[in-house]
């Protein structure tokens, strides 16, 4: 039986359509919208959940012009009800559904089953910061349910205009792209519980939206082309660093100096040479990252206390001919051994003998340059691309001889964002960053996240400055602060309980979190740290704890765009090696033993996949926890002890001190665990109690109890475990010939 229409239904409905076909051609003409992946659309199937992000008011007249009309769109109910809305969404089939309501997943289960195709923004409203917020629960569960497939929608553009409300600079008429990524499968395991599914469910929906903000490719550039974008974005006066001169540098000067430095470097470098910077923290540091790049040199961070062995031996993997420094730094760090050593080794140049070639025409030429940046830049540097060296790190050298680790421009920028889309990050945030730019950490999320998003920055000279940092941090009004977990413990113990009164975020990375940290800072200031996890070869953040996604004793998720595999390890039942692959993966390694060359990573699964040495365990929802390095185990009697829970475990007993466990060979059980501790008076039997009370064997209290004076600590914070080892070793025998004698 057909269905009679009335005339003025169909008058309705052929205004509808003009009306919908006047408003897809205005939306073309002023914001020139373009879709991409639509044979996504047909590859989902035929039930599916489509999930956009929500960057501004016109999201979702974009889905309803753009996509296929057989959907329907979820809206909230108060805009359902909108005298101003009513009439625009007479154009789409609607549904009111508030995500707050605990019966709204049951509700998209039925819509689900009923109209095959919905629309909806699963952070339930707009978004304020580009990163991700709140994924409402129970709509991965309803996708689940109804044996749909879920398909991400990217919205990239609308944030820029006066219709959004995230924070930036606003045009009118910007350029908009919806792009449909790959279908996802939302099909779980029969066996597992209802509860579980539902875990997996929601836990696989909020993967697929922060993969939304890593998929938009605008990490394939150079970091100068991003520093440039930020401009762009922020406006040219937008101050964005400082550091203890307390003279706030806005975008505008920073480009400017960096090509009025930029022009002096070319006397005495060459495009695509490895260029050294030995310097702290400061603007001027920042500057000359920049000026190399906008030069196409690489600039390779040297850690001035690794001490004249670290360096002449990272000097000699990666051939750095020149090194850039500060007599200032120089005379206020003591490295003057340091500075005689190098002479002889390479070229050393004084930032201050550089004033000397800057005059009036240089500084007119650069601003000319400054104005007219992305054109110079790309002249000067036609050849630089964005999968070329960006950077030379070295590792610490905590258990060897340093490697540089060569990463690219995508490998920094991908970090970036692989961060961002995680943790929100605003134009009102100031980030203090005290931890070292030649440090992973340091360098990625410390400096160049804040200053390639748009975030205020703080730079500050010394991480170990524990007394004056917390006064800094109160006087800059900071918000957001990365530290290892000894700095934070430092922090901590000497700050006035106000004086982070405005953070927002505690970052720690580098080593584990002890739980006394933690406490403290939960305690005295009222703010929870997040651990992440990272190394230097990954650019470096590869999982973070965040507000959304927290879970105490792990490292968090992994960040968007990470795959991975656990290595099987004989001996060690719970976990393996870590293998990942991503956009963040280095490179490749300069070695000592093969100066110059470059080695990329690999691994049996293939190239590009990079070991990381560490020992984890990822549960069902995602969380991954740090069981220890592969190389800090000790096999004894058979088993394989974590040294990294033997350290766990004397921070348990005496957490005001540092500890370091290692091992050294033993005649009788293969290995002997040896703990150093500045705990004056240790000794065996607290430890011994503590494992039973925790349930852990004997095997994991050591043996050998070496009270010292100071452990030894890299710039990162970390123990340096090299010299501790020479210690044990030096020690031991000491100890145990004392020990005869009474």
């Amino acid at each position: 039986m057909e269905q009679h229409i009335t005339p003025s239904e169909k008058k309705s409905s052929q205004r509808a359509k003009y009306m919908a076909a006047l408003l897809r051609y205005l939306l073309k003409k002023f914001y020139r919208v373009q879709i991409n992946g639509l044979e996504h659309y047909q590859e989902a199937g035929p039930r599916v959940l489509l999930a956009a992000n929500h960057v501004s008011f016109l999201d979702p007249l974009l889905l309803a012009m753009f996509l296929p009309q057989d959907s329907v769109f979820a809206v909230p109910p108060q805009l359902a009800r909108s005298r101003w809305l009513r009439p625009w969404l007479k154009l789409l089939p609607t549904f009111p559904l508030d995500l707050a309501d605990p019966t709204a997943p049951k509700e998209l289960l039925k819509r689900l089953k009923k109209h095959h195709k919905v629309i909806l923004f699963p952070e339930g409203r707009m978004s304020m910061t580009g990163s991700m917020m709140k994924i409402y629960p129970g709509l991965g569960w309803a996708a689940c349910k109804a044996g749909a497939t879920v398909l991400p929608i990217r919205i990239e553009g609308a944030e820029d205009t006066p219709f959004s409300r995230m924070p930036g600079r606003r045009k009118w008429f910007p350029s908009i792209t919806i792009t449909l990524l790959p279908p996802q499968d939302f099909t779980l395991p029969p066996q597992l519980s209802s509860r579980e599914r539902r875990k997996q469910a929601e836990a696989r929906l909020f993967e697929a939206m922060a993969k939304i903000k890593l998929s938009n490719g605008h990490y394939r550039q150079t970091i100068f082309d991003a520093l440039l974008a930020a401009r762009q974005v922020h406006g040219g006066k937008f101050r964005i660093a400082q550091d203890l001169e307390r003279q706030p540098i806005r975008y505008n000067q920073l480009i400017r100096r960096a090509f009025l430095l930029g022009a002096v470097l070319t006397r005495d470098t060459q495009p695509g040479e490895y260029v050294g910077i030995l310097l702290p923290n400061t603007l001027n540091t920042a500057i000359l990252f920049f000026a190399l790049h906008s030069q196409g040199r690489i600039p390779a961070m040297l850690n001035f206390t690794s001490g004249v062995s670290g360096l002449s031996a990272a000097l000699e993997a990666s051939g750095i001919r020149t090194v850039y420094t500060s007599r200032r730094f120089i005379e206020a760090a003591e490295l003057q051994s340091i500075e005689k050593a190098l002479t002889s080794k390479v070229q050393l140049i004084y930032l201050e003998d550089l004033r000397q070639h800057i005059g009036p025409w240089k500084f007119l030429q650069a601003t000319v340059r400054a104005h007219f940046a992305r054109a110079t830049y790309h002249r000067t540097v036609p050849q630089t691309a964005p999968d070329d060296p960006a950077v030379i790190l070295f590792t610490s050298g905590s258990e060897g001889m340093p490697k540089g680790v060569v990463l690219s421009h995508i490998n920094l920028l991908a970090n970036i964002q692989q961060i961002a889309s995680r943790i929100d990050f605003t134009r009102e945030d100031l980030v203090f960053n005290a931890l070292p730019v030649f440090h992973a950490f340091g360098l990625t999320a410390g400096t160049l996240l804040p200053l390639l998003g748009g975030t205020r920055l703080f730079l500050y000279p010394s991480p170990l400055h524990y007394r004056a940092i917390p006064e800094a941090a109160y006087q800059t009004d900071a918000t957001i602060l990365f530290g290892t977990n000894t700095f934070l413990a430092g922090y901590g113990q000497h700050a006035h309980p106000y004086d982070f009164y405005s953070i927002r975020y505690v970052f720690a990375g580098a080593e584990k979190l002890q739980e006394p940290t933690r406490r403290l800072w939960a305690e005295k200031f009222g703010v929870r740290i997040f651990e992440g996890y990272g190394v230097t070869e990954t650019s470096p953040v590869l999982a973070v704890n965040t507000p959304v996604d927290h879970r105490s004793g792990t490292v968090g998720k992994l960040v968007p765009g990470i795959q991975y595999h656990i290595e099987p390890v004989a001996g060690i039942h719970q976990g393996g090696r870590l293998e990942v692959y991503g956009p963040n993966v280095m490179l490749g390694y300069l070695l000592h033993q093969a100066p110059g060359q470059l080695q990329p990573p690999q691994t049996p699964r293939g190239k590009g996949w990079y070991d990381t040495g560490d020992i984890v365990s990822i549960d069902e929802e995602g969380y991954l926890t740090i069981r220890g390095r592969a190389k800090r185990f000790a096999k004894i009697a058979g088993e394989m002890v974590s040294l990294t829970t033997v350290e766990m475990l004397a921070a348990t007993v005496w957490p005001d001190v540092c500890h370091a466990a290692i091992s050294l060979p033993d005649a009788k059980k293969g290995e002997m665990l040896i703990l150093l501790t500045e705990q004056r008076g240790a000794e065996r039997r607290p430890l011994l109690l503590q494992a039973k009370a925790e349930g852990l064997s004997e095997l994991n209290v050591p043996r050998r109890i070496l009270v010292v004076e100071k452990i030894p600590l890299l710039a990162s914070g970390k123990v340096d475990y090299t010299s501790a080892q020479r210690q044990a070793e030096q020690q031991l025998p000491q100890l145990e010939e004392t020990q005869l004698n009474s």
